[in-house]
């Protein structure tokens, strides 16, 4: 469909980077759903903090399909460029840049998209990591710090001419966070102003609505975050209805607590029986969300402490549903 670097990627989905959410089991998980690309968690740039539990956990690649895309997080174009070079050396294939992120604790530490204020000190990360290894290197951006600062379009074409491979693009200011509705004209015209391949991220919860924003901006891909979390065949419904524009069925029950209790197998294989408990409550009470009976489960399921207790009350939950 396209190319990054060497790689074809040959589906218009991409998984986007989510911190505590995309980690190895749901990236795997995904490209099994018909990703064709999945880019992992966000990863410090200060490298003194690789050893930590957390650090450890997301820079685990093992068993990875190609090819592996791993995202890192800074403002000092120096660190940046060390850290793409130790990624590289542990066996990631792309490097992406984030400089979308509008949490607090990032832009605060003047990462994420609060690069985006300052045009100079992008181009000089652009320059560094790109300079700092042999592997492709490709970029997050949202269409730039506020709605008066759009600076989406002038940050792209630097990126091109820096040599980014690729350009994901969220369709929201970092001053609008996850509120109102992204919109796809900043987008649009990014698409037109630059050669390399765009993937337009935001708002995208289905089929219909991807091939609305493919032809909407021209985009080379939809990159799907958020609608994802405990709908990983959300990935699948969509390059099936852009190859095929045929729409899918959602799975069956009995298909829905498979891809669940593997999932959950995965989080406890993982990350052991201790912490995977924990990280499961998140991912079903996202998987279940839509459920009649999701508030009371949820309450008891987030109260058990064993892999088994949790996987026991998964399937009978939806066994119930089955019959129903």
């Amino acid at each position: 469909m396209f190319q990054i670097g060497p790689y074809t990627i040959d589906s218009q989905v991409v998984l986007a980077p989510m911190a505590g959410v995309t980690d190895r089991p749901f990236r795997q998980l995904c490209r099994r759903m018909g990703a064709g690309l999945v880019v992992s968690e966000m990863v410090t740039s200060d490298t003194r903090l690789w050893n930590s539990r957390k650090s450890a956990l997301r820079l685990d690649h093992t068993g990875e399909a190609e090819p592996r895309s791993v995202q890192i997080a800074g403002g000092d174009p120096q660190m940046m460029a060390d850290a793409a070079q130790m990624n590289a050396e542990r066996g990631a294939q792309i490097i992406d840049i984030n400089m979308g992120c509008p949490a607090k604790k990032v832009c605060n530490k003047a990462a994420g998209s609060a690069l985006l204020r300052d045009e100079v000190l992008v181009g000089e990360i652009l320059d560094a990591v790109v300079g700092a290894v042999a592997i492709p290197v490709t970029l997050k951006i949202r269409t730039g710090w506020s709605p008066e600062q759009r600076n989406g379009e002038r940050i792209a074409e630097m990126a091109e001419r820096a040599g980014i491979a690729a350009l994901a693009v969220h369709g929201r200011t970092r001053a609008d966070r996850y509120q109102g509705s992204a919109e796809y004209d900043t987008i649009a015209r990014i698409c037109q102003q630059v050669s390399i391949p765009v993937f337009a991220n935001g708002d995208i919860d289905s089929a219909r609505k991807a091939r609305t924003v493919l032809e909407h901006t021209g985009a080379a891909a939809v990159m799907i975050g958020r609608a994802a979390q405990g709908r990983p065949w959300l990935l699948r419904e969509i390059d099936h209805y852009l190859r095929t524009g045929k729409e899918l069925a959602a799975p069956a029950t009995e298909e829905m607590l498979q891809i669940l209790t593997g999932h959950l197998e995965a989080l406890y294989t993982f990350y052991g029986d201790y912490m995977g408990v924990r990280i499961a409550r998140k991912h079903v009470g996202w998987y279940l969300q839509q459920h009649p009976e999701s508030a009371g489960f949820r309450k008891h399921f987030n109260q058990l402490e064993t892999t088994s207790d949790q996987v026991n009350a998964v399937s009978a939950l939806l066994a119930a549903s089955a019959a129903a």
